[in-house]
């Protein structure tokens, strides 16, 4: 039950993460810095997943890691 609650908060989380970056490119706001940022993070929380799941971490964890980076996104872009 825990995982699906913090499975459903990513979720909603990540969705905020893109209607803002959506919203600051539609207003001419978007930066390369702020795109080759959102390439490199995922990138990187990828990484992060595939090595926490290749060292016998849980669904959890990964979800975990995940939400710490949408959520410092959530934070950074609404600014």
């Amino acid at each position: 039950m825990k995982l699906a609650l913090e499975t459903n908060r990513l979720a909603l989380e990540s969705q905020i993460v893109i209607w803002t970056r959506l919203a600051q490119i539609a207003r001419g706001q978007g930066t390369p810095a702020e795109s080759a940022l959102m390439v490199t993070e995922k990138i990187a929380a990828f990484a992060e997943a595939t090595a926490t799941v290749a060292t016998g971490g849980s669904a959890h964890k990964v979800v975990k890691g995940y939400r710490k980076r949408v959520r410092a996104n959530v934070r950074r872009l609404r600014r």
